[in-house]
């Protein structure tokens, strides 16, 4: 993206902060006024000590070092103001562009997440924006206060000699093109850079939490490999980005010295024929001296410059990324749900590749009813549950609830009427407690209890060392998955929503957890309109109705025992099935 767009981007987060801004930027500009003014008093001091040495007095010294001092003052409170309410500024904006990049992740659907990494979204989140509280705060200070100090000697240069003066800022024009050049090549290395760290935190992600799997293939040295070549590559990004900048830095200084020679030389020659005084030739060093210092601190913000662009963009590129699910117009909060759901001519296909996956399914669930989904595997079993809550739309057709289409009702309401178990669970860093609670925040500790022991889950959480105040480690690494089934279980029973998915909820577990799970799967869906995934089917014998999905569609449904005698595609998947588990 174009600086001037990303630019653009950035000013809105400036906005409730322009009271502050304006202050920062009226010290930064009561500072330049310090470093000005200097000049004009030695050129002073110079011109009456050579002109008329007499009347150099020393009331009128201490009164111009008194005046210099004052400023230095008043110089010193406005930096401090500029380090201090300045930074928080920036880190306030920084906070509000995580809060915005965070709160459109949660907007982002399953397809976003299917198709981007982690460690790369965490480098934006995290990294990325850390660049941008410097930025915030030194982009306009640092601009403005070249601005000032280009202007304001230009101006006070050409009241000395105006040849000379056009000379010098001559050259400068020659050196923002260099720079230009070198600018554009810093951007590209940054952003590579940005993004290669990006992948090497997704790639440590990942090896971390496989570590398990790492060490049971006694893979280490391959991870280690793998970083490897990723680490050698950000070296490679880093070299280039280092080459760019040396050469934005040795042109800056070869343009400093020539600047200085042009008004030794050039300088000498125009007091030679009388054109400048040695005093006015004191104070062009002194000016040209500010200027250089301030061209100098321009060339070590640029580096900062270039990675809040960087970051800038990045940020950009997570926001500008489409909101594929999200309420229609005036949607309403869905309140009452019978259960009664409807899958009319519905059709869909990923968006990525564009595989159809469902197309022209027709079915019909009725309140309370307990329908099993099977069929074999890339089917579009677990897709067809999920667009009920509308982790994706359809492409075709309408699913109803009740007998109104689900995108006429709020995503959030819609979705907490849907409980959903799934086969891989997924328990947060923290205590038994706080994940179960998780399914009704504010829920007292007696409900989240009563869940427990509707889940069959309770007896096991007493005898933890720390009952419901255990930690259960990233992932909830310290339970065995039947445990953490049984939670998932209790948070769903804390949630009590009219409309139950369970997704494979057993097929990872042991016989035993299996038969402990699933009695509290029973519990769970007793009253409920219920849709079940299920690989094992002695599981779901017990179905108000089954369908059989293949890739050609919804090839059979009903009762186990009419399938059964049907002896179609479900009654052979049986079959099948009981082979397996008599071996």
């Amino acid at each position: 993206m174009k600086t001037l767009d990303l630019m653009k981007r950035f000013a809105p987060y400036f906005k409730k902060y322009r009271a502050t801004l304006a202050l920062d930027l009226f010290c930064a500009s009561l500072t330049t006024l310090c470093e000005l003014v200097l000049p004009l008093i030695v050129r002073y001091i110079t011109n009456t000590g050579m002109t008329d040495l007499e009347s150099l007095t020393v009331q009128m010294i201490l009164s111009l070092g008194a005046l210099y001092l004052v400023l230095r003052v008043i110089d010193a409170v406005a930096n401090y103001y500029m380090a201090n309410i300045g930074h928080v500024m920036g880190a306030r904006i920084e906070t509000d562009m995580r809060r915005d990049l965070f709160g459109h992740l949660q907007k982002l659907s399953y397809s976003y997440y299917s198709n981007t990494k982690v460690g790369q979204i965490m480098a934006r989140v995290t990294s990325d924006l850390f660049d941008v509280t410097e930025f915030a705060h030194h982009c306009p200070e640092e601009y403005f206060i070249a601005a000032i100090k280009i202007i304001a000697s230009f101006a006070i240069l050409g009241t000395m000699n105006i040849w000379l003066t056009l000379i010098i800022f001559s050259i400068l024009p020659v050196m923002l093109v260099c720079s230009m050049y070198f600018n554009k090549k810093m951007r590209r290395a940054f952003k590579a850079s940005r993004d290669q760290i990006g992948e090497l935190n997704a790639q440590v992600e990942d090896s971390l939490l496989g570590v398990r799997v790492v060490k049971s293939f006694a893979n280490e040295a391959l991870e280690e490999e793998k970083f490897k070549e990723g680490n050698h590559k950000f070296l490679d990004i880093k070299r280039k980005m280092y080459r760019y900048m040396a050469g934005f830095q040795t042109t800056t200084r070869v343009f400093d010295g020539i600047m200085y020679i042009v008004v030794v030389v050039a300088g000498a020659l125009f007091m030679i024929n009388r054109q400048i005084t040695p005093a006015d030739l004191m104070a062009y060093l002194l000016y040209v001296t500010t200027l250089l210092t301030s061209i100098r601190r321009i060339v070590e913000f640029t580096e900062q410059f270039q990675r809040g662009m960087t970051g800038i963009e990045r940020f950009g590129e997570i926001m500008d990324a489409p909101i594929d699910i999200k309420n229609v117009p005036d949607a309403l909060p869905l309140r009452k749900v019978d259960g009664d759901i409807e899958f009319r001519h519905v059709s869909f296909q990923y968006s990525d590749d564009h595989t159809e996956v469902l197309s022209d399914i027709n079915l019909h669930v009725r309140p309370g009813d307990s329908v099993a989904v099977v069929g074999p595997s890339g089917s579009g079993k677990t897709t067809l549950c999920n667009l009920i809550p509308r982790f994706y739309d359809v492409t075709a057709g309408e699913v109803l609830l009740d007998g109104k289409n689900i995108k006429d009702f709020t995503l959030h309401s819609l979705r907490s009427q849907i409980g959903v178990v799934q086969q891989e669970v997924y328990l947060f860093s923290g205590t038994i407690f706080e994940n179960i609670e998780y399914g009704r925040p504010g829920a007292s500790r007696e409900e989240v209890i009563d869940a427990a022991k509707k889940a069959g889950a309770h007896a096991f959480i007493t005898q933890l060392s720390d009952g419901y105040d255990t930690y259960v480690g990233e992932r909830g690494i310290k339970l065995s998955g039947g445990q953490k089934q049984r939670i998932s279980i209790a948070r769903v029973f804390l949630k009590d929503p009219p409309i139950l998915i369970l997704d494979e909820a057993t097929s990872a577990l042991d016989n035993e957890s299996e038969r402990v799970v699933q009695e509290s799967l029973e519990k769970l869906a007793h009253g409920r309109t219920t849709l079940t995934i299920a690989h094992r089917l002695t599981t779901i014998r017990n179905a108000t109705v089954i369908w059989v999905l293949t890739e050609k569609g919804v090839e059979e449904q009903g009762s186990h025992k009419e399938l059964m005698e049907k002896q179609g595609v479900y009654y052979h998947l049986y079959r099948m099935y009981q082979d397996t588990m008599t071996r």
